[in-house]
């Protein structure tokens, strides 16, 4: 069991790697760069100042993994540290070395240009595809450790990590040189223990929420800021919408007067609390409850229509499946929308009553649950019935056991094997359905974010909701077998050698 496990991970994480990567040749090969343009208003202001524009052109470039991008600065920096001679290269007084800079560095695929008003010097490097590849993955784990910030301006920086008690953040993992202060911390939301030491690193977004890193955007609150009275460090007690256990190293020069009053140390910026949960919960919540209801509502069908197979509540269910079936996902999520608004009073739009009313999770989990129903009640009922004639089924009919004892104690209890085999696959299906329902309700969850994502050219959000889709049902499929073992323990995930 031991070993099967293992190579199972060993697997799904050479399968996350292989499908990531596919998706990441694809996008940033075939799909040309200047389209993330389109969605940036920023970009299209700049019309006017030409100069600007190839610097934030640039930037942009080099911030998505496309391009190394040396300016003025940068390049004189680079030829020298002695600070007369490179004030004259930045003055352009000695554009000699600069191109003698550029003449060492064209064999590393560096490119010198100039912008169009000011002439000034500027260089760029294309980044060949593997290479982008594989800073993807080198970056994409970040470790927090004491020695992660190295602040010139401040030397004297305590190194450590320790656990401590505070009045402002309870039982702590508290580290100094650290990135974040709060290494492990414990609070009231799930999954109730929290930490910031490993963090997944899938890149900056743009256009959309530009600036922001793809996980802080799809794993942070939303809607407005939610205040409530925070006790700081220096004793401060005030209304604030700071996150304290969110809190990342400034350094002392760069800190303002509001920060200096609140915190004791250089851990001062934070993130906000929010009043509506991030894209992550919302998906992780309708995604559970409607796989919870698809289980519950499609295994007690199939088990009575399996028991009365013929009859005519078999034949209605029958019936109804073969429809269900046939309607496309998009008019099926359309008509029972339809049905939820005007017949039970539910919103049709997720905004309509917001992220704070249970009511506008009911439709979209409720559909997205019904998408899966129609082909596991197929599956279990056809199981059932094929069971029914087994040899041991017979047995029990002949020591006088009634249908209902026989479809509950034995039939039903060999499906477990299917109904629990099926999981991997319902919740495969409730990511894909969660596209398009999170779409029609204009739900803020990650299966909305993926087709605006497509939309904005925001590549790097697109390349990050991939990476968190395929992990999600890789797993799955791993749960899914490790369950088989636990429901019929003689089910063996592992063979010995010859087969046996």
């Amino acid at each position: 069991m031991k070993k099967y496990i293992t190579y199972r991970i060993i697997r799904s994480i050479i399968s996350i790697f292989l499908v990531t990567t596919i998706g990441y040749v694809m996008i940033y090969s075939l799909v040309p760069r200047n389209t993330i343009f389109q969605s940036d208003p920023v970009y299209s202001r700049l019309k006017g100042s030409p100069d600007e524009r190839t610097d934030y052109e640039n930037n942009t470039y080099e911030r998505m993994g496309y391009i190394d991008y040396y300016t003025t600065s940068d390049i004189a920096s680079d030829i020298t540290s002695d600070k007369a001679e490179y004030d004259k290269l930045i003055a352009g007084e000695d554009n000699d070395a600069i191109e003698e800079w550029a003449s060492s560095k064209s064999g590393k695929g560096w490119k010198l240009e100039q912008y169009p008003v000011s002439k000034a010097y500027f260089a760029t490097r294309e980044i060949p595809l593997i290479e982008r590849v594989g800073r993807f993955y080198k970056n994409l784990i970040k470790v927090d450790h004491p020695w992660a910030i190295q602040d010139p301006s401040n030397p004297d920086l305590p190194r450590y990590v320790k656990v401590e008690y505070t009045k402002t953040a309870g039982l702590t993992l508290t580290g100094s040189g650290t990135k974040h202060k709060y290494l492990i911390y414990f609070t009231s939301s799930f999954p109730f223990i929290h930490q910031n030491i490993l963090t997944l690193n899938l890149g900056t977004s743009y256009p959309t929420f530009s600036g922001r890193p793809v996980m802080d955007v799809i794993s942070s609150g939303q809607g407005k800021t939610a205040q409530k009275t925070v006790h700081f460090d220096t004793g401060l007690t005030e209304k604030s919408s700071a996150d304290i256990y969110s809190r990342q190293y400034k350094s002392p020069s760069a800190m303002d007067r509001l920060e200096k009053e609140r915190y004791s140390d250089s851990y001062v910026k934070s993130t906000d609390n929010y009043q509506d949960p991030s894209m992550i919960k919302i998906s992780v919540i309708t995604g559970i409850i409607s796989v919870l209801l698809a289980y519950a509502i499609g295994v007690s069908l199939a088990v009575v229509m399996a028991r009365y197979k013929g009859k005519l509540i078999d034949r209605m269910g029958v019936g109804l499946v073969t429809v269900l079936i046939s309607i496309p996902s998009l008019a099926f999520i359309y008509f029972f929308r339809f049905i939820g608004s005007h017949f039970f009073g539910l919103p049709d739009s997720f905004p309509t009553l917001g992220a704070g009313d249970l009511k506008s999770y009911v439709l979209p989990t409720a559909i997205l649950g019904l998408l899966s129903i129609s082909g596991l009640i197929i599956w279990i009922r056809r199981f059932m019935i094929d069971q029914s004639s087994s040899d041991y089924v017979k047995f029990a009919k002949a020591k006088g056991l009634s249908e209902k004892e026989i479809s509950q104690k034995h039939i039903f209890k060999n499906a477990m094997i299917p109904i629990v085999s099926g999981i991997p696959g319902t919740i495969i299906l409730s990511i894909q359905g969660a596209t398009i329902t999170e779409t029609v309700f204009a739900v803020p969850g990650m299966g909305k974010m993926l087709p605006d994502a497509i939309i904005a050219h925001n590549n790097p959000m697109v390349i990050g909701l991939l990476f968190v889709f395929t992990t999600l049902s890789i797993l799955s499929v791993l749960l899914g077998d490790i369950m088989l073992t636990i429901i019929d323990p003689r089910i063996s995930l592992s063979a010995s050698k010859g087969g046996r």
